[in-house]
């Protein structure tokens, strides 16, 4: 609200100034809040255009500015034409009561307009457990799509369910070995690039118990048997490990399907009608030296086997074909070079891939003591995002994955996330959040304060001002995360907040205080409740009454 405050009152003064077309104006907040509370840079844009030093244009701009100062304290030019803005408590107060009235949808906005979004993460083989990379990628995705949805997005959260390709085959292989060997054939040995977890000899166990002998030949009618129970195994424990992460997708897209209906071969005769592709030495490549990259690249082998740059094209296309505006991939490191390979086949066939974000996230390491960790206790195995989860609990898990940059390698920390002490950055937020609902319980007939209209002009205290700033700042954090594609940025957003609610409680009293200031800073208190209350449920943690 004050960004437009601002933006109407620079408008008209670049208007006055002979500027015929306005260009978009852009805002940040300084960082020395001594510096004003919002500045632009709009004289430094506009600097080619109007054939002048930024500080002239500046000079220009103010004198040509009209403002509310009973709003706006102060404007002054900074730097080489930075344009700060600092606003009077006036402003802030008069903003708490726009709050109060939202009250439990705070930071909730329309901005999306309905606008269809699909998010697609996690997106695991189903040749095995998911481990602490896979969560990672869980918590980064399902944060984004919280955030596309509080900004009024028609969000569909989607796996791609790989369940096609040498991989597959590698799982049934490993299966197949593990289940002959509870008949003592050793002789048999799982292939270096098979799977040789644990949990592959559950799965022949299990197999046992469904089939008995049936499937020793292993013909291919055996092997099919074999891929499906393996296939379904491994899917089922995927879902219930992301179930118990408190996350829930609303598609689960087949990528055999695009087998199946065509979808491959449809792509390559696109492919080919674009001329983007050759063939050389019996396999299909394609033009990628044509397309602005450096070298061309196989998409389907000699063998007739598509590498997994062909189905990730076609798969890309299906979603613009399902009618989704906006795409946004959430994939770990080890997918970087392949994404710009990809991207440019789906452009050159027509495609807007500026409507494509693709999300990298780095890996994550498990620390304990300072010592990385490779083995559960628990089981005596490597560690899995079940073996996490059933340590530390999901909310715990969701909120250290998202602690960091996206970028940024992150280390878990079992030992902090264990303990039950502010130095936990999740036990502090909601700590924070139950000590507010403590302070309401503790004042009599709160209820009935609640109800009475505030006087938030009565708020001039630093401690109070900092407080309402951040309160006012909660839905530019959101649409910040949302376009920056970080979630860590609510995160520390709701650190901040956390510790300035608790520099305001401590040098600001609420019970025993005169009855208006009473009431003002009780409503402040439950304004800063529902920030926090909304923040972690965009985060998916709950935000208890009690601990």
């Amino acid at each position: 609200m004050k960004i437009k405050i601002i933006e109407n009152a620079l408008s008209n003064a670049l208007s006055k100034i002979g500027l015929e077309e306005i260009p978009q104006i852009a805002f940040e907040k300084p960082n020395n809040p001594d510096h004003g509370d919002i500045s632009t840079n709009i004289a430094l844009q506009l600097a080619s255009i109007l054939k002048n030093s930024p500080t002239k244009i500046a000079e220009s701009i103010l004198q040509n500015l009209e403002y509310d100062e009973s709003l706006i304290e102060k404007v002054e030019i900074a730097g080489p034409g930075f344009i700060n803005f600092k606003f009077n408590t006036n402003y802030f107060t008069s903003q708490l009561e726009y709050i109060r009235s939202k009250n439990e949808i705070y930071g909730q906005q329309d901005i999306g307009n309905g606008i269809r979004v699909n998010v697609e993460y996690v997106s695991a083989n189903p040749t095995g457990l998911l481990h602490l990379g896979h969560g990672r990628n869980a918590a980064i995705g399902d944060t984004i799509a919280n955030i596309y949805e509080w900004l009024g997005y028609d969000v569909t959260r989607e796996y791609y369910f790989n369940n096609a390709g040498n991989q597959m085959n590698n799982l049934v292989n490993s299966i197949y070995v593990r289940y002959l060997n509870l008949f003592n054939d050793t002789q048999q040995q799982i292939p270096e690039d098979g799977y040789h977890g644990e949990y592959v000899v559950e799965i022949a166990n299990d197999l046992y118990n469904e089939y008995g002998e049936e499937l020793k030949d292993g013909n291919y009618q055996d092997r099919i048997a074999i891929k499906k129970f393996g296939e379904s195994w491994c899917f089922d424990k995927i879902k219930k490990t992301l179930t118990k992460m408190n996350i829930e997708q609303d598609v689960f897209y087949n990528e055999d399907s695009l087998y199946k209906e065509g979808k491959i071969s449809d792509v390559i005769n696109d492919l080919k009608e674009a001329n983007l592709v050759y063939e050389k030495d019996g396999a299909t490549w394609l033009k990628l030296s044509e397309m602005g990259l450096e070298d061309d690249r196989v998409i389907v082998k000699s063998s007739g086997e598509p590498t997994y740059r062909l189905p990730d094209i076609a798969y890309h296309k299906e979603k613009f074909k399902r009618g989704f505006d906006k795409i946004i991939d959430v994939f770990g490191a080890d997918h970087i070079a392949t994404i710009p390979d990809v991207m440019a086949a789906v452009k050159h066939l027509g495609y807007n891939t500026e409507n494509i974000k693709v999300v990298i996230h780095q890996f994550v390491t498990l620390t304990k003591d300072g010592q990385q960790v490779k083995m559960s206790k628990r089981t005596g195995k490597s560690y899995t995002l079940d073996d996490l989860l059933d340590e530390v609990g999901s909310e715990v898990v969701r909120f250290f994955l998202i602690m960091r940059g996206n970028t940024t390698h992150l280390e878990f920390d079992l030992t902090l996330a264990t303990e039950n002490s502010d130095k936990n950055p999740v036990f502090y937020l909601k700590y924070a959040h139950a000590r507010i609902c403590s302070i309401l319980e503790n004042i009599e007939n709160s209820d009935l304060v609640l109800s009475e209209v505030p006087d938030f002009s009565l708020l001039q205290s630093e401690e109070e001002i900092n407080l309402i700033k951040s309160i006012i700042e909660f839905p530019d954090y959101i649409k910040l995360a949302a376009n920056k594609y970080e979630p860590q940025i609510i995160v520390e957003y709701l650190r901040e907040f956390a510790s300035r609610f608790s520099t305001f409680y401590h040098s600001c009293r609420i019970k025993g205080e005169e009855e208006q200031i009473l009431r003002s800073r009780l409503h402040l208190a439950n304004i800063a409740k529902v920030v926090l209350k909304n923040g972690l449920s965009i985060l998916g943690i709950k935000a208890p009454n009690k601990m």
